[in-house]
């Protein structure tokens, strides 16, 4: 069994690589999906955003509203750690209990987490590699405005926001560029997977 980190920027090509790494046969856990399940209602996660950024935060049905969260924790730094910090120690131990069953039914998994946020968390600390996801600026740009709707400020705001893409690729042992068209991504997954193979048997 081999763990492997997969990250990028925000309209990078990520979910894209991630997606033809399931087809390739790789194991998926999405960091992503894992902190909608630790935010449920109820559960501590959410007992602790609603203690920290008040019942604004919630839907009619007490879920969390996350365009409201990401719309404070956007323009704020402390407030962004804060969540951060109530989010991102129970998606690593919920990854853990996962990776933990994929390695039992199949010894010679690739695993893949799928995480935005693997390089300022310090989880890419706990793979065995890393791959980043490259993408440049401007075509972040005009895929948010397509894709999201976005003003090109509003973009570039986004983009700000997080940690820069040509600091992520200092931590990869295999780097993805996202500027090319799918079916590159998909030959140069296919490369990256290749290789992760024979390291992980």
């Amino acid at each position: 069994m081999i763990l492997v980190g997969l990250t990028g920027g925000i309209a990078s090509g990520k979910s894209a690589a991630s997606k033809i790494f399931k087809k390739l046969g790789a194991y998926i856990i999405d960091a992503d999906v894992l902190a909608r399940e630790v935010v449920e209602p109820l559960k501590p996660a959410w007992k602790e955003i609603v203690r920290s950024f008040g019942k604004g935060v919630l839907n009619k049905d007490n879920s969390i509203n996350r365009k409201k969260l990401a719309e404070i924790v956007f323009n704020n730094k402390k407030k962004r750690e804060l969540l951060n910090s109530i989010v991102h120690p129970r998606v690593l131990k919920r990854a853990k209990e996962i990776e933990k069953e994929i390695a039992k039914k199949d010894p010679e998994a690739v695993i893949i987490f799928d995480a935005a946020l693997l390089i300022e968390s310090v989880a890419y600390k706990k793979m065995d590699k890393n791959i980043v996801v490259y993408a440049d600026e401007d075509v972040q740009v005009n895929r948010l405005i397509k894709r999201d709707g976005l003003t090109k400020d509003e973009a570039k705001k986004r983009i700000k926001a997080q940690m820069p893409l040509r600091q992520k690729v200092r931590f990869a042992d295999y780097i993805i560029d996202g500027n090319k068209a799918l079916n590159m991504v998909k030959k140069q997954a296919k490369a990256a997977l290749g290789k992760l193979r024979e390291k992980g048997n």
